[in-house]
């Protein structure tokens, strides 16, 4: 079964940057009740698409470079990848229906 993929400052070029998917990156810390409050959606993302999208949690207290880089300044914030770009983002918790209407989005579906 798909889980989201813990990434780190170690794993994030081949992970995220190099990825043949595309990839939705979670960035989040311990102590945020909103990204606790999401995480039960995201990780359904990552079984749902499987094979689609690559889903990751990364947590901005271990990675503060990453996360200083692409500009979180708020958590929970879900940034969408292809090709090692950016493309898309979501700033905040939002409820599951509307996550996956962003996923599609981003996927072209």
């Amino acid at each position: 079964m798909a889980e989201p993929k813990e990434m780190t400052e170690s794993n994030w070029d081949s992970e995220v940057l190099q990825s043949d998917l595309p990839v939705m990156v979670d960035f989040w810390a311990e102590w945020c009740g909103p990204c606790k409050m999401i995480a039960p959606s995201v990780h359904d993302m990552a079984v749902e698409y499987d094979g689609q999208l690559t889903v990751g949690k990364l947590d901005v207290d271990t990675a503060p470079n990453i996360a200083m880089k692409y500009g979180v300044r708020s958590i929970p914030a879900l940034i969408f990848f292809k090709d090692g770009q950016p493309v898309d983002q979501i700033v905040g918790a939002m409820p599951k229906n509307a996550l996956k209407r962003k996923i599609d989005s981003v996927l072209g579906g």
